[in-house]
């Protein structure tokens, strides 16, 4: 525990995570005969690695020149990835595999959207796209960053399958809001969300 909290840094609150296991998890055919959307989620927490792991299939860097896990238009990378769970939100940062304390708080309410399902999992993974890496913010542009933001939110879903975990895609949250909690201008958009966590069973 007192070396997770080490992990914080003072400036950005940054926390480096495990470095990520490519071995874990099933066959990636497997994995696709593994994915579903699953909304009943226990209390369970994920475990450092487990995060890490997710995170970085995710969107995480995967070759020395920067690039990622998730293709993007042009090689924008707009797709920032935040991490909403009880203790606050945090940004994925891909070129080190680390969490940036972004604000204090649960603020998982906002996720959900009014679908209570989500404040059950342990934390949801937030797609908002930094519409100033086009250059413009026109109608191409947005359908372009909503292809990004679904390739991430694939990469978890197929991630979750292969990995143990349970989650579902959804669009639904309180966008201007989250927008606000994170000081971000009106030059992004949230576009997706995932919840994640374990799959709730019965007598559990």
């Amino acid at each position: 525990m007192v070396m997770v909290l080490a992990g914080f840094t003072m400036m950005g609150q940054e926390r480096v995570l495990p470095a990520p296991d490519k071995t874990a998890g099933l066959p990636l055919m497997e994995a696709f005969s593994q994915r579903r959307s699953v909304r009943d989620f226990s209390d369970r927490e994920l475990s450092e690695q487990q995060l890490s792991n997710l995170l970085w299939a995710a969107m995480g860097q995967n070759r020395p020149d920067g690039k990622l896990t998730a293709p993007s238009c042009r090689n924008f990378q707009e797709i920032r990835l935040f991490v909403f769970d009880k203790k606050g939100v945090c940004e994925y940062i891909p070129s080190d595999n680390s969490l940036r304390r972004v604000v204090k708080g649960d603020y998982r309410n906002l996720v959900a959207g009014g679908q209570d399902f989500v404040n059950k999992a342990p934390l949801s993974l937030v797609m908002i796209a930094d519409m100033t890496k086009f250059g413009n913010i026109d109608e191409r542009a947005k359908m372009m960053a909503a292809v990004d933001a679904g390739i991430v939110s694939e990469n978890i879903s197929l991630a979750c399958a292969g990995l143990g975990l349970a989650t579902v895609p959804r669009a639904t949250m309180k966008s201007t809001e989250i927008l606000m909690l994170l000081k971000l201008p009106a030059t992004h958009i949230a576009i997706m969300n995932n919840p994640v966590g374990f799959e709730k069973t019965s007598g559990k």
